[in-house]
């Protein structure tokens, strides 16, 4: 059953319950470590969960004011969760692992102009036990066993057209949605509501997976609806503290033994800056001045074939195709860093509202018409960090916490352009190769849905937040435990990687508890 902790117990906090919160905690849990998870948003009961986009977005998404700069969507800079479960209620899972050459970005792509490319501080082979763990433990369909999911008629057209342009690396895609019952969780019906929430639970979601089984451990409490305002450290620097207000309203105090911040990278960041001292001038564990820089987001760009036939793509499970001949490095291309092409199912507000190829009128309206003979692909590229994209603290601007909101500010490299033009030329030709009657682009559309880099890891102190293990250099006993930590995005989605970290941090600290460290 669940624990109940007093506010003056020395425990493990940990801030975020999502793919890196929600997995660190109940491995901690499980290792009977105390542990009280500080989440933002409520606990969603599953009756609330339907088959509806639009009701969903105000369920779970989080809305509090965010200020954008640079080439971001005005007032809406990245799509995040704000709810007990994190994104892992939103996402598509799927879960392609980063390659072992991408956690070696700075050797193999050399020096880039206007770049802050590092190597990670660990090499593929340090994270692949944890990959295998995390693939296990989420049900990653084509490893360890677990059969694929079908290809709906979107992934056909995908892997018919791919392979009329010689693409051979196709298939339905490692994804985190059980094709059959398994983990005490029913099987994907195809309904094709992923990112709804999944009312059946095929898509593995740490709402009803890693919280549920943490409670049973009687060493974990979650407290929904709890903003974190600030967290504390005592005359030695090491984090004692964690401050928030809670559902009622009042502020409110955990004692803690250690930290772990998963707030995804925008909020970790604001987190850690909000948290500055007379010690940390600038905010905890921000001698570096890391904090909030180096912030990435996949290059995201979609392209839409008008078919000869009907598609019917909102049937099947949104991101069960995928194209990876692309993602490998290529320099030839004029270009470093790699591509993923994948199926999804845009929903018809989303053509309406981004789909412009001449703006209003009838051609705009035959196009939405012919719904059912649309295919559709999302594109991501690999984003390079540069110091300048970050996040900062408005100096004004406050939200209903009191706390000053983030500014998110991005401008993409030159490389991500080049990496687009191309991107964009070979998606087209998937569907041209075979008869589409129209192909569409969309550009500059998405808001960044990839959050990566805001404290990342790293050997250097001075180039970096944390290190290998996710510990901020500063604070021993404060880590990141989300994808703020990565180094260099690489081409692959982030969830998987931030499980695994997740599961090798738990290692550590366990590790550290068990030799009285912490």
């Amino acid at each position: 059953m669940s624990a109940s902790f007093s506010q003056e117990q020395s425990v493990v906090v940990v801030i975020g319950s999502g793919a890196g919160g929600g997995v660190l905690a109940n491995a901690l849990a499980q290792r009977g470590i105390d542990v009280v998870c500080l989440e933002a948003g409520r606990r969603l009961d599953m009756s609330e969960i339907v088959n509806d986009e639009a009701a969903m977005f105000g369920k779970f998404t989080w809305l509090d004011p965010r200020e954008s700069s640079g080439q971001t969507i005005p007032g809406f800079p990245a799509w995040t969760c704000k709810t007990v479960g994190g994104t892992t209620l939103h996402w598509t899972a799927s879960c392609p692992r980063m390659q072992a050459h991408e956690f070696k970005a700075r050797s193999t792509y050399g020096a880039i102009a206007d770049t802050t490319l590092e190597d990670w501080p660990l090499a593929f082979d340090d994270i692949a036990p944890y990959y295998s763990a995390a693939e296990q433990l989420m049900g990653v369909t084509g490893t360890h066993g677990i059969e694929r999911l079908p290809g709906n008629n979107n992934y056909k057209v995908l892997e018919a057209g791919a392979r009329k342009v010689g693409y051979r690396q196709i298939d339905t895609n490692n994804v985190a949605i059980n094709p059959t019952p398994r983990d005490g969780r029913g099987a994907c019906l195809q309904t094709g509501f992923c990112t709804s929430g999944c009312v059946v639970q095929a898509k593995w979601s740490t709402l009803y997976t890693e919280i549920p089984r943490a409670e049973q451990t009687g060493h974990f409490e979650l407290r929904p609806e709890c903003m974190v305002t600030r967290i504390a450290h005592d005359d030695s620097g090491r984090a004692n503290e964690v401050h928030y207000i809670d559902a009622g309203g009042t502020p409110q105090k955990q004692k803690a033994s250690a930290v772990c911040v998963a707030g995804n990278a925008i909020e970790t960041a604001r987190l850690l800056l909000n948290s500055s001292s007379d010690r940390f001038p600038t905010g905890l564990a921000n001698s570096s001045d890391q904090v909030g820089r180096n912030y990435m987001r996949h290059m995201i760009a979609g392209v839409v074939g008008r078919m000869p036939g009907e598609v019917n793509i909102h049937r099947g499970a949104h991101q069960a195709g995928i194209i990876k001949d692309e993602r490998g490095y290529n320099p030839d291309r004029g270009f470093v860093g790699g591509i993923l092409m994948l199926t999804v199912p845009f929903a018809p507000e989303i053509f309406a509202k981004f789909l412009q190829p001449n703006g209003w009128g009838p051609e705009y309206a035959d196009i939405l018409a012919h719904y059912n003979h649309l295919a559709a692909m999302l594109i991501h590229g690999e984003d390079l960090p540069q110091a300048s994209n970050r996040i900062t603290l408005h100096e004004q601007k406050v939200d209903g916490y009191g706390l000053p909101i983030p500014v998110v500010h991005y401008e993409e490299h030159p490389n991500t352009a080049k990496l687009r033009e191309y991107a964009l030329a070979r998606g087209r030709s998937v569907y041209e190769a075979l008869g589409a009657k129209d192909v569409y682009d969309m550009v500059n559309v998405f808001p960044a849905t990839h959050n990566m880099g805001t404290a990342r890891m790293g050997s250097d102190r001075k180039t970096s937040v944390c290190n290998r293990w996710g510990q901020t250099h500063d604070v021993d006993n404060l880590f990141v435990s989300d994808g703020s930590l990565f180094t260099s995005a690489g081409c692959e989605n982030p969830t998987l990687t931030i499980v695994a970290l997740a599961l090798r941090q738990a290692d550590h600290i366990a590790g550290r508890v068990g030799r009285g460290e912490l």
